[in-house]
Protein backbone atom coordinates (compact mmCIF):
# COMPACT_ATOMS: atom_id res chain seq x y z
CA UNK A 1 0.00 0.00 0.00
CA UNK A 2 1.23 3.65 -0.50
CA UNK A 3 1.13 6.55 1.39
CA UNK A 4 0.07 10.13 -0.01
CA UNK A 5 3.85 11.38 -1.15
CA UNK A 6 2.61 14.86 -3.02
CA UNK A 7 2.73 18.53 -1.88
CA UNK A 8 1.31 18.43 1.45
CA UNK A 9 1.31 22.56 1.85
CA UNK A 10 -1.38 21.93 -1.26
CA UNK A 11 -3.61 19.56 0.66
CA UNK A 12 -3.79 21.91 3.50
CA UNK A 13 -4.82 24.80 1.73
CA UNK A 14 -7.36 22.66 -0.16
CA UNK A 15 -8.60 21.20 3.35
CA UNK A 16 -8.10 23.39 6.09
CA UNK A 17 -5.47 22.76 8.97
CA UNK A 18 -4.17 19.61 9.62
CA UNK A 19 -1.88 19.31 12.26
CA UNK A 20 -1.20 15.30 12.04
CA UNK A 21 0.11 15.66 8.65
CA UNK A 22 2.38 18.55 8.84
CA UNK A 23 2.74 21.91 11.84
CA UNK A 24 2.35 24.38 8.82
CA UNK A 25 -0.89 26.19 8.80
CA UNK A 26 -2.68 27.16 5.53
CA UNK A 27 -2.13 30.38 3.56
CA UNK A 28 -5.29 32.54 3.37
CA UNK A 29 -5.55 33.72 -0.27
CA UNK A 30 -8.04 36.34 -1.08
CA UNK A 31 -10.44 35.21 -3.82
CA UNK A 32 -9.87 37.91 -6.72
CA UNK A 33 -13.42 37.29 -8.25
CA UNK A 34 -15.17 38.30 -4.97
CA UNK A 35 -13.71 41.48 -4.96
CA UNK A 36 -14.35 42.53 -8.08
CA UNK A 37 -17.99 42.52 -7.83
CA UNK A 38 -19.08 42.39 -4.55
CA UNK A 39 -23.06 42.94 -5.46
CA UNK A 40 -23.35 39.77 -7.02
CA UNK A 41 -23.05 36.87 -4.54
CA UNK A 42 -24.01 34.33 -7.26
CA UNK A 43 -20.60 33.94 -8.31
CA UNK A 44 -19.65 32.38 -4.73
CA UNK A 45 -21.10 29.08 -5.12
CA UNK A 46 -22.73 26.86 -2.78
CA UNK A 47 -21.05 23.52 -1.64
CA UNK A 48 -23.07 20.61 -2.28
CA UNK A 49 -23.42 17.43 0.14
CA UNK A 50 -21.72 15.44 -1.99
CA UNK A 51 -18.29 18.04 -1.98
CA UNK A 52 -18.83 18.54 1.73
CA UNK A 53 -18.60 14.64 2.94
CA UNK A 54 -15.96 14.32 0.09
CA UNK A 55 -13.73 16.67 2.12
CA UNK A 56 -14.54 15.49 5.16
CA UNK A 57 -13.31 12.07 4.14
CA UNK A 58 -10.10 13.44 2.57
CA UNK A 59 -9.64 15.47 5.77
CA UNK A 60 -9.73 12.45 7.82
CA UNK A 61 -7.66 10.59 5.19
CA UNK A 62 -4.70 12.63 5.15
CA UNK A 63 -4.86 13.86 9.07
CA UNK A 64 -4.55 10.59 9.49
CA UNK A 65 -1.92 9.07 6.91
CA UNK A 66 -4.55 6.23 5.45
CA UNK A 67 -5.51 4.95 1.92
CA UNK A 68 -8.94 4.68 0.52
CA UNK A 69 -8.60 0.84 1.65
CA UNK A 70 -7.31 1.29 5.18
CA UNK A 71 -10.06 3.97 5.71
CA UNK A 72 -13.34 1.73 4.37
CA UNK A 73 -11.97 -0.98 6.61
CA UNK A 74 -11.87 1.18 9.90
CA UNK A 75 -15.56 2.40 8.27
CA UNK A 76 -16.82 -1.16 8.34
CA UNK A 77 -15.98 -2.29 11.42
CA UNK A 78 -17.43 1.21 12.98
CA UNK A 79 -20.39 0.38 11.21
CA UNK A 80 -20.62 -3.26 12.74
CA UNK A 81 -20.00 -1.82 16.24
CA UNK A 82 -22.06 -1.20 18.79
CA UNK A 83 -22.70 3.05 18.84
CA UNK A 84 -22.68 5.97 16.69
CA UNK A 85 -20.66 4.88 13.38
CA UNK A 86 -18.89 8.12 13.17
CA UNK A 87 -17.80 7.99 17.18
CA UNK A 88 -16.85 4.57 16.65
CA UNK A 89 -14.38 5.46 13.35
CA UNK A 90 -12.91 8.37 15.38
CA UNK A 91 -12.05 5.42 18.21
CA UNK A 92 -10.61 3.26 16.08
CA UNK A 93 -8.63 6.13 14.65
CA UNK A 94 -6.88 7.47 17.66
CA UNK A 95 -6.39 4.23 19.25
CA UNK A 96 -3.93 3.66 16.15
CA UNK A 97 -0.37 3.46 17.78
CA UNK A 98 0.84 6.35 15.37
CA UNK A 99 -1.67 8.47 16.71
CA UNK A 100 -0.80 8.13 20.17
CA UNK A 101 2.44 8.63 19.84
CA UNK A 102 1.72 12.08 18.17
CA UNK A 103 -0.74 12.66 20.73
CA UNK A 104 1.57 11.62 23.32
CA UNK A 105 4.30 14.59 21.68
CA UNK A 106 6.56 11.79 20.98
CA UNK A 107 6.58 12.93 17.19
CA UNK A 108 5.90 16.55 15.90
CA UNK A 109 3.50 14.77 12.87
CA UNK A 110 1.69 11.37 12.34
CA UNK A 111 4.04 10.47 9.47
CA UNK A 112 7.26 11.40 12.05
CA UNK A 113 5.34 8.65 14.30
CA UNK A 114 5.29 6.11 11.86
CA UNK A 115 8.81 6.25 10.91
CA UNK A 116 9.52 5.82 14.38
CA UNK A 117 7.74 2.64 14.49
CA UNK A 118 8.62 1.67 11.37
CA UNK A 119 12.76 1.93 12.48
CA UNK A 120 11.64 -0.12 15.69
CA UNK A 121 12.25 2.30 18.04
CA UNK A 122 8.94 2.05 20.05
CA UNK A 123 7.78 -0.58 22.17
CA UNK A 124 4.48 -2.02 23.16
CA UNK A 125 4.36 -3.30 27.03
CA UNK A 126 8.42 -4.54 26.46
CA UNK A 127 7.77 -5.65 23.01
CA UNK A 128 9.25 -4.16 19.84
CA UNK A 129 6.27 -3.12 17.46
CA UNK A 130 6.45 -1.78 13.87
CA UNK A 131 3.12 -1.90 12.66
CA UNK A 132 2.27 1.89 12.54
CA UNK A 133 -1.50 0.81 12.50
CA UNK A 134 -1.22 -1.51 16.23
CA UNK A 135 -4.07 -1.32 17.88
CA UNK A 136 -3.40 0.70 21.42
CA UNK A 137 -5.66 -0.80 23.80
CA UNK A 138 -6.26 0.53 27.30
CA UNK A 139 -3.41 0.26 29.96
CA UNK A 140 -0.52 -0.72 27.02
CA UNK A 141 3.09 0.55 28.21
CA UNK A 142 4.20 2.34 25.17
CA UNK A 143 8.21 3.31 25.85
CA UNK A 144 11.51 4.35 23.89
CA UNK A 145 13.74 1.17 22.97
CA UNK A 146 16.32 1.17 25.35
CA UNK A 147 19.32 2.21 22.75
CA UNK A 148 20.82 5.92 23.40
CA UNK A 149 19.80 6.96 19.78
CA UNK A 150 16.13 5.65 20.29
CA UNK A 151 15.97 7.85 23.71
CA UNK A 152 17.19 10.60 23.03
CA UNK A 153 15.71 10.73 19.71
CA UNK A 154 12.21 10.84 21.78
CA UNK A 155 13.31 13.12 24.55
CA UNK A 156 14.14 15.59 21.50
CA UNK A 157 10.81 15.45 20.43
CA UNK A 158 9.14 15.39 24.02
CA UNK A 159 11.14 18.30 24.69
CA UNK A 160 10.11 19.75 21.69
CA UNK A 161 6.09 19.77 21.91
CA UNK A 162 6.87 20.77 26.11
CA UNK A 163 7.81 24.04 24.27
CA UNK A 164 4.35 24.10 21.81
CA UNK A 165 2.43 23.67 24.51
CA UNK A 166 0.38 20.90 23.33
CA UNK A 167 -2.14 19.32 25.60
CA UNK A 168 -2.62 16.13 26.49
CA UNK A 169 -5.76 14.70 26.02
CA UNK A 170 -7.31 12.92 29.04
CA UNK A 171 -7.33 9.55 28.18
CA UNK A 172 -3.39 9.75 27.86
CA UNK A 173 -0.82 9.92 30.92
CA UNK A 174 2.66 10.43 30.02
CA UNK A 175 5.57 9.71 32.32
CA UNK A 176 9.08 11.09 31.54
CA UNK A 177 11.82 9.21 32.92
Amino acid sequence: MSRYRGPRQKKINRLGSLPGLTSKQPRVKKDPRAEKDPRNPSRAKKKSQYRIRLEEKQKLRFHYGLTERQLLKYVRIAGKAKGPTGQVLLQLLEMRLDNTLFRLGMASTIPQARQLVNHRHILVNNRIVDIPSYRCKPRDIISAREKEKSRALIQNYLDSSAKNQKALPDHLILNHR
